[in-house]
């Protein structure tokens, strides 16, 4: 449970403010649109991103274990 709110809490405050939020702010001031379907079309395209996101790790994680991680930070630096 502690590791379930602590990936809540981080994505949470990391989506706040954010483009995303500030585009859905700007699609549901639309008076000719459901803030439902506003809702459920912003939650289903975060759902999918972040199931991307997963998955692009899970990927990279079994191909990343074969190069030292202090290789990978060098590059990186």
């Amino acid at each position: 449970m502690q590791q379930i709110l602590a990936i809540f809490l981080t994505v949470f405050l990391a989506e706040l403010g954010d483009k995303t939020q500030l585009a859905t702010v700007l699609f549901a001031t639309d008076k000719q649109q459901s803030p439902w379907i506003i809702f459920l079309a912003a939650a289903s395209a975060l759902v999918a991103s972040t199931a991307i996101a997963v998955v692009l790790g899970t990927m990279a994680e079994r191909y990343l274990t074969m190069i030292p991680l202090k290789l990978i930070a060098g590059i990186a630096s």
